[in-house]
Order: C-alpha cells, then structure tokens, then sequence
C-alpha cells in the first residue's frame, strides 16, 4: 500500500506553522534527550557524575606518588510517562471532508493540535520538575517581577552562581507572559541606546540579560502552598549543608516546591524537595547556608507562581517513541516527526481496521532535576 504519511507529510508541517500554539520555554532550555530508538514505560537512563575531589598538596620525591582514588556516581531516571493523541477515521468522515475543507487540510490541523497537547503537557511537566527541584528562591510570592526594574535576574543569578553554577552561557531564566509583559514594559529596554539591541523594541524579542537567556513560557502557574504552620526545627544538629530537616509541634503540609524560611535566616529561602512525612522534610541541595538551632520557628511561603532559572545541564528529558513488539503491530505505516515549535520528536503510526482507520500520535518520556544546586526559582 502507498506511504500514507511520506505523501501527507508536507500537510502536517504547514499545519503545524498554522494552529495556534502556548510558549514552551523549559524543553529547549534544558538538556533533551531524544532519538527514534524506541522505549519502554519503566526503562531506565543512566547519568554519571562524579564527586568534588580531596586537594592535596606536592611533595617533591623521585617516587611517584599515589593517586587519589575517586567516586564516580550512578544517577538514574525513569522514562514514567506516556502520551498518546488518537485520531479515527472512517470513510465515510473522509467523504464529508472532501466536501468541505479536504481530508488532508483537517487531517494536517489534527496532528498539530496533537503535537500542541503533548508538548504543552510535557513543557508542563518539566517545570514542574523544575519547580519542584530547586535549590533556593529568591523574590516575593504573589509579585510579579520587573515592576520598575529586572533586578531580579541578577539575584537569581546570584543563587546559581554561589551553588557552583558554571557561567557557560547555557542558562536560562523562563518565566510566564506575565512576568514578560512586566519586562517588556521596562523603559531602559526599550530604549535602543540603553538596551544596545532594538530586538525588543522592533521584534518584541526578549533580550539575553545578567548571563541568562530569557524565555517565556505557558507552564509556570500559581501553585498553592501546603497548608503548614507552627512548625519549629527539630534538631541541634541542623549544621550548613544540611539537606534533611526534621520538624515538630506544627499542623498541616509542606509540600514539595514550597518555599520555606527559618526565624534564623530569613534571607535564603529554601525549596521543598520532598513533602513533610514521619516528622521531616527535604531540601535540595546544596542545602542550609547557615546552621539552623533547635526549636527554630519554619516559616511556608505564600502562594506563588515559580518561575524557573536553570543551567542546561541540570535539567534532563527523555523522549522516544513508544516501544513495538518483535516484528510490530497492527500499524500500516510509521514515521518518526519532529515539531518544529517545541524541536520534540513524535512517533505518528496510522492502524487500519473494518472500513475505519486510526492515527496515533505518542511517546514515551521521563525527566530528572539532576543538579538541584543550578536551578532556583523566580518568585511571582
């Protein structure tokens, strides 16, 4: 039988330049680890990282000294998610839409808005990841940032940077449209001879700025704070670099990606990595910047919209095509697509039954906040 999706092809990607499409700012900032190998839900992908070693000093001598034996770890994530868009047809739909509009302009629109609610789920889960993987805050819950500056770039920076961030030029900060109005608002900007650039006058393209390069985003939302109070450190033992915090006397959740404070250092503001259970909780790394006492008061955040700064590296995705059986399925004809507005790879494979046939448009997925240390979120 003809290729059904090699002769269509061309109608899938001008429809993909025609439906309207959200931001997505987090997949391509991070690390996209995609292929046409095809996986299963469950498998893994491995990620070496290696510790920071012991320095240590010369000592002149005609033997040559031992090296320092070294730990290389094993990071791990799991491909856990699925997406699957599907499209049945029968002949006598396909009679209708020659009629009107063609088979082949609805068909194209289809596939697109397909590649539209994946991409806008799985740019939804990432910063969720992001959100919920970071190392520490910065801005005030319940503000949108750059009122009457973009100070706040350099703050978050600041985070990144103190955690050991390298200043490669890979990172990024992604915000929501919000937060991008506020900044394109901003006068100095706009100016050509301030901004050195007319991009965001003429283009409205947002400017790289304080090392990060600025994108805009769909996904981050306001998310609501766990409903903890009362709660007070309890440990002596709560020393800088300290990632588990156990806690008592309090009522309510803390939940992952809240934003907690101590009554002792109330100028960091510490992200949840794991939610409260059996008298503690989690913070990423690198943890306590100052030692906390015990019966410190904690203190979670408001509501807030988070955005997300990040280097490359930190944040990963998986993305493949769904795995088949040996010598296939049902499946007529199969083609790999890439969409050209989030750069994700799609597995498109059309299964023909009693006088109907069926698109499916899937993958399967997974991603990982692997270094916590270089992502911070932008308060808003």
């Amino acid at each position: 039988m003809p290729n059904v999706f090699t002769n269509l092809a061309a109608d899938i990607y001008v429809a993909a330049d025609i439906v309207g499409r959200e931001l997505v700012g987090v997949v391509p900032s991070g690390t996209v680890n995609g292929g046409s190998g095809r996986a299963a839900m469950g498998d893994t992908v491995r990620s070496a990282f290696t510790r920071t070693p012991t320095v240590g000093t010369i000592t002149p001598s005609m033997t040559i000294p031992e090296g320092t034996d070294q730990t290389v770890d094993n990071k791990t994530m799991v491909l856990d998610q699925t997406a699957s868009v599907k499209i049945p047809y029968t002949g006598e739909d396909v009679k209708h839409l020659n009629n009107g509009a063609g088979y082949e302009t609805v068909y194209g629109d289809q596939i697109a808005q397909a590649f539209r609610a994946i991409a806008n789920q799985i740019e939804s889960y990432q910063w969720a990841l992001a959100r919920a993987g970071a190392s520490r805050a910065f801005g005030t819950a319940g503000t949108t940032p750059f009122a009457s500056n973009f100070n706040e770039i350099a703050e978050v920076r600041q985070i990144l940077v103190d955690n050991g961030m390298p200043t490669d030029g890979q990172a990024s900060l992604v915000f929501n449209t919000l937060a991008g109005t506020k900044m394109r608002n901003l006068a100095q900007l706009q100016k050509v001879n301030e901004a050195g650039s007319s991009s965001l006058l003429r283009q409205g393209e947002l400017l790289n700025l304080q090392g990060l390069s600025i994108k805009e985003s769909a996904a981050p939302v306001p998310v609501t704070k766990g409903t903890g109070s009362g709660y007070l450190a309890n440990s002596a033992s709560l020393v800088v670099g300290t990632t588990t915090i156990p806690a008592d006397t309090g009522t309510g959740t803390i939940l992952a990606g809240d934003v907690v404070t101590f009554a002792a250092d109330t100028v960091n503001k510490y992200v949840v990595a794991t939610a409260l259970s059996g008298g503690g909780f989690t913070i990423a790394g690198p943890g306590l910047r100052v030692a906390i006492p015990d019966n410190n008061a904690i203190t979670v955040g408001n509501t807030s919209t988070a955005n997300v700064a990040f280097h490359k590296k930190a944040i990963e995705l998986a993305i493949r095509p769904y795995a088949a059986p040996p010598g296939g399925d049902a499946a007529v004809d199969q083609m790999i697509v890439v969409d050209p507005w989030s750069g994700l790879s799609f597995d498109l494979s059309l299964y023909q039954g009693y006088k109907k046939s069926m698109i499916d448009i899937s993958c399967v997925y997974g991603g990982k906040v692997w270094k916590p240390e270089f992502v911070a979120q932008l308060l808003g």
